[in-house]
């Protein structure tokens, strides 16, 4: 359910009165936050037996769009208490609604969002958290973004053959096991204009990113690039490539946001686990309102159930 006065309950609620799934979905969260969500919305819960709840958290009080002490410590039990669901084999996939970054941080939590909680959570017992690999999946485009949440003069300095390579390989792995393709197609976009222009506008295309790929291509990784970044969505749009791994948050992401807006679903790669999540936050400033588009969800359930039925056609 994500940050109980956000906007999670109620884009899950929609989701699943909306219409039927390849699914059988329990809701980890407040069984309470789904009856308001339901009376809002002047929708019934017929689709949510108490069978399909799990009731994790006394909340008390609440309202929306106002955290509380007991709202940020139950979105981290919620997911702590999925993932360890899916783990023992109880669940086969994990699909989040938003949580909040300041919230679990005053909760207690050292992660800065889902993704770093869900490395730590998956990791097998005495090993590093896997590098976890972001990636937007909408029906146009499918893209990475090498660096996430980094300040854009930041970037150089973060990028790195290892990086990149590491990234190569969790998409590889993932486009095989998760989305049936197989050989991935990869294209990796350039950091400056034009590719660098043999260059002429930057040495880091030469330097940090084609050794990188080299070293991908003799592992069998079909990775083609550095490619100037103006094209290289354009041609994955046309079916050249299956996914474009960006080497930034706004030059990966526009793209598909303006291709797959409320359709793009948030995708962690890399984990043991299937987890997918909407792309959007907790929307606090509507939350309560019963105007929250259950779009993003309904793709994220969707797709979650697409990769669950790859993994399983992959097995021998």
């Amino acid at each position: 359910m994500g940050d109980p006065v956000g906007i999670g309950s109620e884009v899950i609620l929609k989701a699943l009165s909306a219409r039927s799934y390849d699914a059988e979905i329990v809701v980890y969260g407040d069984l309470k936050l789904l009856q308001a969500a339901a009376d809002l919305c002047g929708r019934g819960l017929d689709l949510l037996g108490p069978d399909r709840i799990r009731e994790l958290s006394q909340l008390g009080l609440i309202r929306p769009g106002s955290p509380t002490e007991a709202t940020d410590r139950a979105q981290i039990e919620y997911i702590e208490r999925a993932v360890a669901d899916v783990q023992a084999g109880r669940m086969d996939a994990l699909v989040t609604a938003p949580i909040s970054k300041a919230a679990i941080a005053r909760a207690g939590s050292p992660f800065p969002g889902h993704t770093e909680m869900l490395a730590a959570l998956t990791a097998a017992p005495g090993a590093a958290p896997r590098h976890p690999v972001m990636m937007l999946a909408g029906p146009s485009l499918k893209v990475v973004p090498l660096t996430v949440h980094v300040r854009l003069s930041d970037v150089p300095g973060r990028i790195s053959p290892e990086l990149l390579l590491e990234t190569l390989r969790v998409v590889h792995e993932a486009g095989r096991r998760d989305f049936g393709w197989p050989t991935p197609r990869i294209a990796v976009a350039g950091l400056n204009p034009h590719a660098g222009e043999g260059g002429m506008f930057g040495d880091e295309e030469p330097r940090l990113l084609l050794p990188g790929i080299e070293r991908a291509q003799a592992e069998g990784i079909l990775a083609v690039g550095p490619l100037p970044a103006d094209t290289v969505f354009g041609r994955a749009v046309r079916g050249e490539f299956d996914v474009v791994v960006g080497m930034y948050h706004d030059q990966a992401l526009i793209p598909v946001k303006l291709l797959d807006f409320d359709r793009a679903v948030n995708v962690t790669l890399g984990l043991s686990i299937i987890r997918t999540s909407v792309d959007h936050g907790t929307a606090y400033d509507i939350a309560g309102r019963g105007v929250a588009s259950s779009t993003s969800m309904e793709s994220a359930i969707d797709l979650a159930a697409q990769m669950v039925r790859a993994r399983r056609s992959a097995r021998p």
